[in-house]
């Protein structure tokens, strides 16, 4: 059996050596669970936004106004108790506390998207709701205008221009889950801190595995950050651009030019 090295750059290369794809296997589960966790949390939280989002008006159906008065109330709940919550309580209370109450045994993979998941649409239902009243209110008034119903404007006009908007915050919950996985350890998920924690503990090397942790970390944040940046950019378009125009009418017009007149 090897022994240990002395030098600090020397353990890192003995760990790196003895557990590297068992370090590399973690970080893989945890960018699958953040992914994940990230794509479906941001659709639950769009859902949520909208409907928040909707205008309750007195002209509207008592009923319906009844109905989305209610919807809301839940929603509401639902948002502030997982924002106002750490997220490894949130598993622990969702993990064995469903195996408990309603004896109901959840795969441990399974808790993993769905405490992600449900964790994340919260934030983004804040984020979808705020992006969505942001939009002038022209936007909505001129889409009206043309016939367009309160679903159409939706999805047609506000949400596109709202998902432009939010996309930095989206970006940001990607890189906060990236991070926020490792709490996923206490229900005994093996993603990268879990990992960690078995090698540390294997060689009482705390020092030099949590360097080579904190380093996979740094490398994914900072990569899926460059990405996103990315996606942003051609999100917002051209800084320059011209305004083009099949209206050849409206060209000429534009262009014509008179002829100087001569001064004598």
């Amino acid at each position: 059996m090897k022994a240990l090295p002395d030098d600090f750059l020397g353990r890192i290369a003995f760990i790196i050596e003895k557990y590297g794809e068992n370090l590399l296997k973690g970080a893989g589960t945890t960018l699958i669970i953040a992914l994940v966790g990230t794509i479906i949390g941001c659709l639950i939280g769009f859902v949520v936004g909208v409907i928040q989002a909707t205008p309750i008006n007195k002209s509207d159906n008592i009923f319906k106004r009844i109905f989305l008065r209610i919807i809301n109330i839940i929603l509401t709940v639902y948002v502030e108790v997982f924002r106002g919550t750490p997220m490894m309580v949130q598993a622990m209370f969702i993990f064995y506390g469903s195996a408990i109450l309603f004896n109901i045994h959840m795969d441990m993979w399974v808790a993993a998207y769905f405490i992600v998941s449900i964790n994340t649409g919260a934030y983004m239902a804040e984020t979808v709701r705020g992006g969505i009243l942001s939009i002038s209110e022209g936007q909505t008034e001129g889409a009206k205008a043309i016939g367009m119903t309160h679903v159409q404007t939706m999805v047609y006009v506000i949400i596109p221009q709202a998902i432009r908007n939010i996309m930095p915050q989206i970006g940001n919950n990607l890189i906060i889950n990236i991070k926020d996985t490792c709490v996923l350890s206490c229900i005994g998920v093996v993603e990268l801190f879990f990992v960690s924690k078995t090698v540390s503990g294997a060689y009482y090397t705390v020092f030099e595995t949590y360097t080579i942790t904190m380093v996979m970390y740094l490398c994914m944040t900072v990569f899926f950050s460059k990405l996103l940046r990315i996606i942003e950019s051609k999100l917002n378009g051209p800084k320059d651009y011209s305004l083009s125009t099949t209206d050849t009418l409206a060209y000429t017009s534009g262009m014509l030019k008179y002829p100087k007149k001569e001064v004598v």
